[in-house]
């Protein structure tokens, strides 16, 4: 990574913002992910994060401004059930990006966080073979890839601390640290479902629908 950042600098002049997307997911109970699974889970998830941003962050400090935005995702808010391994690595995020804005307090340079909720991209694909069996699809709202980057676009022209491309997700995160109890049944109710026992669930549903949580 810092050798990518190199070749950026010597070839642009400058770095302006790093972007830390890369992501996939595992489904299941958090007794039924393996320890291989939620680490390799960690190592893509966040510590792609943190080479990234340890990669930009000196060039940022010589620049004296700079842009870190981190994609995590609503569940790196608030976790939703059999989503536990990749909700983990999604909170790792957020903490790293919050010690990251305070370290980084007073100056040009800046840190974001993008939390979408589902979006059509081939994250169920990907997370179906990293699995090793079907998922269950998401119950709850969705929003189009387009929309997600907006709202990236408009982070990075007026920086904020944390972007919701979904502007109702923000709620979420408020009745979790206003009622978390009663959040634990909402999410129960609009999460993903365990997919053993189920006789009517329709795989192709989840392909076609496409969509992940964020």
């Amino acid at each position: 990574m810092t050798s990518f950042v190199d070749r950026t600098v010597e070839r642009f002049g400058r770095l302006d913002v790093m972007m830390c997307n890369a992501g996939f997911g595992i489904y299941g109970a958090i007794d039924d992910i393996s320890a291989d699974q939620m680490r390799k889970l960690m190592d893509v998830n966040y510590f792609g994060t943190f080479y990234a941003a340890r990669a930009a962050l000196p060039v940022f400090r010589r620049q004296r401004r700079g842009h870190l935005v981190i994609v995590s995702s609503i569940v790196g808010k608030r976790g939703v059930p059999y989503m536990g391994a990749y909700s983990a690595t999604k909170f790792a995020q957020v903490g790293m990006a919050e010690c990251l804005r305070s370290e980084v307090a007073g100056s040009d340079i800046h840190v974001s966080v993008v939390c979408p909720i589902s979006t059509p991209t081939e994250f169920v694909e990907v997370m179906i073979r990293e699995t090793g069996s079907d998922v269950s699809r998401s119950l709850g709202p969705g929003q189009s890839v387009e929309e997600v980057a907006d709202a990236i676009a408009r982070a990075i022209h007026r920086p904020v601390p944390e972007a919701y491309p979904y502007v109702k997700s923000r709620g979420l995160v408020l009745l979790n640290a206003l009622a978390p109890g009663f959040t634990d049944w909402f999410v129960q109710r609009f999460g993903r479902k365990p997919v053993k026992g189920q006789d009517t669930h329709d795989p192709r549903r989840d392909r076609q629908d496409g969509r992940d949580l964020g």
